[in-house]
């Protein structure tokens, strides 16, 4: 895949960030360390946020950004980039690897989806601000000082505690039809069971609108969910980790190929949430071929005995892809995706 090589130094727009990092960002060799956020509190009066990150760099070639814990309740990607941090070696590759196994700290050490400093979504606050709040901040020195060193960018998720997802990989649709297509090139290499051409409902804010605006490789993923992990889903981790850094060329191999369903989201449609509240009872499970007007799910009444319970109908023909996870569901909670396979 041709990259275009950024460069390796730290550039002058920095300076406005009260984050410092505990460690060099443009050294050879392996350096583990901190983003140091100064942050004063009740339990600490010149208190610091500490968000571990490690720098693994060998010679000229590109440069590779992967994060995980962008929302705090999600394992996959802490677990893979956890272990990379440990088992890559300078001497395997050529250019530089980022690892971020909990971009948002705050929020993993609470297991939580936003951060409990400041309620914040940290997929919803970029590109953030150098005068913000502590996830603002964090934003604002990942958009500033990683994002713009990077040649391609790997970002983890899974479902968190509230969704659960067959384990795919993802790229989305944009202008640039030539960054799109090394986005595309970048997901299949990633080569999780499922690749997924991804419709965002709600961009606005998201680290990957960020990472794309800058023109770069942009790689996501929903790795299963239910507040866990699996083995399964950290091997799918695991594995696409090292077929992407051979694929842009800082490690030297042979992509680990396995068949992956070729899955589009191509209009809201896809999306079906409730306008119901009670007892939800599944009637399809994942990777199940639905088709339209079927009852996904049916919604009981969760307060008294003798009602009918609701039934939700899929909208479109396709694969359901994911579906909420608590037994119980609000009004307007997410209830199913349902994307169409790509013969």
């Amino acid at each position: 895949m041709p990259v275009q090589h950024a460069p390796r130094t730290v550039g002058e727009s920095m300076s406005d960030s009260a984050i410092v990092p505990t460690i060099p960002l443009d050294a050879d060799g392996v350096h583990h360390g901190f983003l140091k956020l100064p942050y004063s509190r009740n339990d600490s009066a010149w208190g610091s946020v500490m968000v571990p990150i490690t720098v693994i760099a060998n010679g000229a070639g590109p440069t590779a950004l992967m994060t995980g814990a962008n929302h705090g309740d999600e394992y996959e990607g802490p677990i893979a980039l956890q272990e990379l941090a440990i088992t890559l070696k300078p001497g395997d590759i050529k250019g530089r690897v980022i690892i971020l196994p909990m971009m948002n700290m705050p929020a993993f050490a609470a297991g939580a989806r936003c951060s409990p400093i400041d309620g914040a979504n940290m997929n919803r606050s970029f590109p953030g601000r150098a005068d913000g709040t502590v996830t603002q901040k964090l934003c604002h020195y990942i958009t500033t000082h990683l994002v713009p060193q990077a040649d391609i960018v790997l970002d983890f998720h899974s479902g968190g505690s509230t969704l659960d997802f067959l384990p795919f990989a993802a790229a989305h649709i944009l202008e640039d039809k030539a960054q799109e297509a090394a986005c595309m090139a970048a997901m299949q290499a990633f080569n999780a069971p499922y690749s997924v051409r991804m419709l965002e409902i709600d961009n606005v804010g998201m680290f990957d609108t960020e990472v794309e605006n800058q023109g770069k490789v942009f790689v996501t993923t929903e790795l299963g969910g239910a507040g866990t992990s699996s083995a399964h889903t950290v091997a799918v981790a695991r594995k696409g980790i090292q077929n992407l850094l051979i694929h842009v060329g800082i490690c030297k191999g042979e992509l680990e190929v396995a068949p992956t369903v070729q899955l589009d989201m191509p209009d809201a449609s896809c999306f079906l949430f409730s306008e119901q509240a009670g007892l939800i009872e599944y009637l399809a499970e994942l990777g199940d071929t639905v088709t339209l007007g079927q009852p996904i799910a049916r919604i009981w009444p969760s307060d008294r005995t003798g009602v009918a319970p609701v039934e939700c109908c899929a909208l479109r023909d396709g694969v359901l892809t994911a579906r909420h996870v608590p037994g119980l569901v609000k009004i307007g909670d997410f209830v199913s995706l349902i994307a169409t396979q790509i013969a």
